[in-house]
Parts: structure tokens; sequence; C-alpha cells
């Protein structure tokens, strides 16, 4: 029987049966896709923890509010190209990660121009406070060389393959493998303690 919406019962049945958090999602995607702001920021409540949890894992907590914030910016813009072919927190999710990468390689370039005008002394004395420092597992996350923090969260912690993440990072996966190796070895040394 066709409803008066143009869907079959049928087809009606199916969609309660993806459950209405499901098709709220969906509506709200589409809502803010065209300038919704209430239908964004339920997206942005819904996934704001997840996004922020991998901003911390792999560019320490200090920055994790500004690269989440970043993140949903990117959301927010892109949100037009969301095509529907998998569901919005993959597609939100594969976004957070390529901006991260991106970011934290630009980062990272920063990073090694200041380093060329900081003093020897001043590295050493960091790393004797760290050898001093029980760390528990966050900590000594955030303390990982940048590149080996993002590989082992991208590889142990999300679930991407070495040829993923070489994709993602501009690296080869043989890079991804060797800092996978050294951020575990460096893990297992501080939670050893």
């Amino acid at each position: 029987m066709i409803e008066p919406n143009g869907k079959s019962r049928e087809h009606r049945s199916d969609e309660s049966a993806a459950g209405p958090a499901l098709v709220g999602v969906a509506a709200d995607v589409r809502a803010a896709a065209f300038g919704d702001g209430a239908a964004f920021e339920r997206l942005y409540r819904a996934h704001v923890a997840r996004v922020y949890g991998l901003a911390c894992r792999m560019a320490g907590s200090e920055r994790a509010d500004e690269l989440t914030q970043d993140v949903f910016v990117r959301v927010w813009e892109k949100l037009g190209t969301f095509r529907g072919e998998s569901a919005f927190s993959s597609w939100l999710y594969r976004l957070a990660v390529n901006l991260l990468c991106s970011r934290l390689r630009a980062l990272k370039l920063q990073r090694e121009r200041e380093v060329a005008s900081e003093f020897p002394l001043d590295a050493a004395r960091a790393r004797q406070d760290t050898i001093e420092i029980r760390l528990d597992f966050e900590v000594a996350l955030e303390r990982l060389p940048d590149g080996a923090r993002e590989v082992f969260v991208l590889h142990d912690v999300e679930g991407y393959k070495h040829r993923e993440i070489a994709e993602l990072m501009e690296i080869t996966s043989g890079t991804s493998k060797s800092q996978l190796h050294r951020a575990r070895m460096i893990l297992r040394r501080h939670l050893d303690r």
C-alpha cells in the first residue's frame, strides 16, 4: 500500500528498523548541509567526544581542543560533499584523521625549524625529567615522538593498516612499521618502570 508520503508501508518499516537515531542523524546531516545550525550542533554533540579523544591521542591534550574545533569547522565546510555512501560517523572520522595528520605534518615542520635554535642542554634536562616521573599510559602516549605517536594511535588504537597510514601521513609503509615498533618499545620502557 502506498502512503501519502509516496512510500510503501514496507519501506517505512525498513526505516524504523534502522532505528530513529539513524533516521535522525540523516535528517540532521541534510538540514545542517543547508545551513541549519541547530542540526549541526546536534551532530557536533553526538561526535565531539570521539573526535576529541582521537585528537588527544594523536596530538596530545594541549592541542586537542584546538584541533577538535578545526575538525568541526572543516566538517561544516565540507558537509555538502557528504554523499551518504557510508555512515556519517565514518565520513566524519575519516575527515578528522586526514585533517589531524595534515595539521601534525605542518606542526612537525614548524618544530623542526624551531629546534635548530634550541639549546641542547634544555633537551637533556627535559629527558631527565621524564626519566624521574612514573608515567601512566596517556602521559606516556603524549610523550612519544610525533611520528611514532601518530602511527601508534592510527594502527594500534584505530585499526588502520600500514598502507593506509602511509597514505595518510605521506610516508612509506616501512616507515610506518618502524615508527610503530619504535612507539611500542618506548611505551614498554616507560610502562615497565
